[in-house]
């Protein structure tokens, strides 16, 4: 049921008691109250998206984010929501929207003590099916479905983990984007020093380079990694990348 809201008569009610009335009593009072038509917690959505969309990452979509979560909107729906919504809003209109919705699921005890890894998005499953391709211990989360036109995961690395040196080839196209959303990492290209990788920091990794991205010895990290659309793709996974080399980074 929604809650009477008085926000604009607080407000505005002597300044501009005609838009303190559309405000309270139409909009909150009579559009988000006809819950039969269409229920709060798809308001909530719509209403995020419109904001989101229109770049306006104020103390409103703060409202409305938790306006969300109050209607039903769970820290994972609001992940997936706002990862979607990205694509079509812009990546620094959603990185906004991320920080904020942050804070507003700060406190959400629902998850298991495992989910404080993984950042926003959560720690996944064990990355078993590519264990052999790593030193220690990885997870996946996949953040869209198995038959969606771009594939995006949530990969999370244990402190000191790695993968090793790969190649993903195409003939046209192709290559990988990640985009990193919490701890600390490393990413190095053959024949380049390694990068220090920070939530917000997106690495393009062009096809048919050789490359390994990890976690930093001390800290968790969590990247978001979907692959560019190209011809003739393959990955070929190489050697690991082995401890004297590794360690020398830390040193």
């Amino acid at each position: 049921m929604a809650v009477k809201q008085t926000a604009g008569h607080d407000a505005l009610g002597t300044f501009a008691p005609e838009f303190a009335h559309l405000n309270d009593d139409v909009l909150f009072g009579e559009v988000w109250s006809r819950e039969d038509k269409l229920p709060l917690k798809l308001r909530s959505i719509v209403t995020i998206s419109a904001l989101i969309g229109k770049g306006i990452t104020d103390s409103s979509l703060k409202y409305h984010l938790a306006s969300a979560r109050k209607n039903g909107v769970t820290q994972e729906e609001m992940a997936e929501i706002l990862t979607h919504i990205a694509f079509y809003a812009g990546w620094p209109n959603a990185w906004a929207a991320f920080n904020m919705a942050k804070e507003v699921y700060g406190d959400d005890e629902t998850g298991s003590k495992a989910d404080s890894h993984g950042g926003f998005f959560g720690l996944g499953e064990s990355n078993e099916a590519f264990a052999p391709y790593f030193i220690g211990q990885s997870y996946l989360k996949a953040l869209t479905g198995p038959d969606d036109y771009l594939p995006i995961f949530n990969v999370t690395f244990e402190p000191g983990c790695r993968n090793n040196w790969h190649v993903h080839h195409a003939s046209k196209g192709g290559g990988q984007v990640l985009i990193c959303v919490d701890g600390e990492g490393w990413y190095q290209e053959e024949g380049k020093p390694a990068q220090r990788l920070h939530p917000g920091d997106v690495v393009e990794i062009p096809a048919n380079v050789k490359h390994w991205h990890g976690a930093a010895a001390d800290s968790w990290f969590s990247h978001l990694a979907f692959e560019h659309p190209g011809e003739d793709t393959s990955n070929e996974w190489l050697e690991p990348v082995n401890d004297d080399v590794y360690n020398a980074l830390e040193a």
